[in-house]
């Protein structure tokens, strides 16, 4: 398979959002803002690219009794290495997404691709598949945000768009997240259909 088609899987076929409904979790509790499921994407794909690569370099010295553990410890290695970033040059984000950045340490989808993906092929594909599908879960997420943050606050990335009397509470709330991700789903079924 191309390193191309690789990448433009996880964006459509396999978007891990859409299609195949991992990583739920910070999916429907961060994204209350397009800002929020932007940063929490690309946080995500930080450590989904750099583990990718890592755990396809040394999967031939990884014993498989102990391969998931190892895998675990080279995901939470970046984790940390962004968290202390994140603390240290962006402490709104830090401030918003809190608790979420150190869980992306058991994000399924990042030791999903580990084990489907990054330990049965190359470095060069591991990285075009960590790509792939980090975008496509920073898409899902920042889409999600914004049409929560649009019809919940009135604004796009905290940029004010409608009057506050057209604003609808239910979608910055957790109910909101589920209606949101539910006809968002629906709509990329239909899409991916035609």
């Amino acid at each position: 398979m191309s390193n191309m088609k690789i990448f433009i899987n996880g964006l459509i076929k396999e978007n891990p959002t859409f299609v195949l409904m991992l990583g739920m979790c910070p999916t429907l509790a961060t994204t209350t803002s397009a800002i929020n499921g932007l940063s929490m994407g690309l946080a995500t794909m930080f450590v989904l690219i750099c583990s990718n690569v890592v755990i396809s370099c040394i999967k031939s010295i990884t014993p498989d009794k102990v391969r998931i553990p190892v895998f675990i410890v080279v995901i939470a290695s970046f984790v940390t290495v962004l968290q202390m970033c994140i603390k240290a040059y962006l402490p709104d984000v830090d401030k918003a997404l809190g608790l979420f950045i150190p869980l992306i340490v058991v994000n399924c989808i990042i030791l999903g691709r580990a084990e489907a993906f990054a330990c049965k092929n190359t470095p060069v594909a591991s990285l075009f598949d960590g790509i792939g599908i980090g975008l496509g879960f920073t898409f899902a997420l920042t889409l999600l945000g914004m049409v929560r943050e649009l019809l919940g606050a009135g604004s796009l990335f905290g940029v004010a768009l409608l009057p506050e009397t057209l604003n609808i509470l239910v979608f910055v709330l957790p109910p909101g997240a589920f209606i949101t991700l539910g006809y968002l789903i629906a709509i990329v079924n239909k899409i991916r259909k035609v």
